[in-house]
């Protein structure tokens, strides 16, 4: 598994130089809905990502952000988000990863997320740890929620419904010493993991958006659960990710509310 990690790793810098050599340059932009992104930078790198990993891995299937499916010959899948941040890519906001995860019979057993613009790579296989940079990282100790740093994000559609979402921000924002917002889930649960962060949540989120991050903030002992505290699956669409001390009182100002 060391192998493939390290496979995986190099994969997910090469995608990245793609990004951090077109981060804000003039792109070509579509519309998979009326806020969500898509640019040709998101397309080459994904064509990268499962090109390589079809060399590598011939046998393993593919789930990417893009569209891209392969049903594979064994029970591995590759779930891959080419571009983290598409929004952040396009106003040239450094805010932005590549996440590649590896899942074996449903459950995620390897991820690396990358970010290309501090060329910081987080990694992780699953009962090792979880390392930054190949040193090891853990999640903070803090357990005083008013002294935390928290990280939210909003769904595409949330100016369509922006009931619960709103509501939760309103929550935080008093009840945190800060929350922050900055577009790519799969680098806030990366922070949480190496205690830049103490907490996170977020709805309406995608398999492609967490997989990498969960284990890697799990390996790094931190949780994940859904908005009621129950375990958190990639498949569903909230999640609750925090360093553990701070855990019982997100959720309970969360169930305020739900």
């Amino acid at each position: 598994m060391k192998d493939t990690l390290e496979t995986a790793v190099q994969i997910a810098k090469e995608a990245g130089k793609i990004i951090r050599e077109n981060l804000g340059k003039a792109l070509q932009v579509e519309y998979k809905g009326k806020r969500d992104l898509v640019t040709e930078i998101d397309k080459r790198c994904e064509e990268l990502i499962y090109k390589k990993i079809g060399c590598a891995f011939p046998r393993h299937g593919f789930m990417g952000e893009e569209g891209t499916r392969k049903s594979g010959e064994d029970e591995y899948v590759w779930i891959v988000d080419p571009l983290d941040g598409t929004t952040n890519f396009t106003h040239g906001y450094p805010f932005v990863a590549v996440s590649l995860a590896l899942e074996f019979k449903g459950k995620i057993i390897l991820g690396v997320v990358h970010d290309p613009i501090l060329k910081e790579t987080f990694a992780s296989i699953k009962g090792k740890g979880a390392s930054l940079d190949c040193k090891p990282i853990h999640v903070s100790k803090s357990d005083d929620i008013s002294k935390s740093l928290l990280a939210t994000g909003f769904s595409y559609d949330f100016k369509q419904d922006p009931g619960l979402q709103i509501k939760l921000f309103d929550e935080f924002i008093m009840l945190a010493q800060a929350v922050r917002r900055d577009g790519a889930a799969a680098l806030d649960l990366c922070y949480i993991a190496m205690g830049r962060f103490d907490g996170f949540w977020e709805m309406k989120l995608h398999p492609w958006d967490t997989a990498a991050g969960v284990l890697i903030l799990k390996e790094a002992g931190g949780v994940a659960t859904d908005f009621k505290g129950k375990d958190y699956s990639i498949y569903d669409q909230e999640i609750i990710a925090s360093n553990g001390l701070l855990h019982k009182p997100i959720v309970e100002a969360i169930s305020k509310h739900i």
